[in-house]
């Protein structure tokens, strides 16, 4: 899989994502975030819930569990979760996402 984020992303502030092996830069906006993430195949992300989450891959793949009912996610899929709404996630493969969560602070900056 090659490099997918150009510089101009890859210069955003980083996210401190508690996870080894994810990396994800942001774009901050008022009442939101856009995280571009790349997820190494790192196994199961445990179920949690916050704000309102959109997403899309833009490479690799994932098994995506949103409220008990879990679907593989491939390059252009995307996938919406409503605030509040337990899931977790499995990376079968380096995946590339990009998330647009409805909160201003989901993610910290490094």
């Amino acid at each position: 899989m090659q490099d997918i984020y150009p510089q101009m992303i890859k210069n955003l502030p980083e996210a401190d994502i508690p996870f080894n092996g994810v990396r994800g830069w942001v774009a901050q906006g008022e009442n939101q975030q856009i995280v571009f993430f790349e997820i190494e195949p790192i196994g199961e992300v445990p179920r949690h819930s916050h704000g309102e989450q959109w997403g899309m891959v833009i490479d690799g793949d994932m098994d995506l569990t949103i409220d008990g009912k879990t679907k593989n996610y491939r390059k252009g899929d995307h996938y919406y979760i409503p605030e509040g709404v337990l899931h977790s996630a499995k990376f079968n493969s380096k995946t590339i996402v990009m998330d647009y969560f409805a909160e201003s602070d989901r993610y910290k900056l490094k």
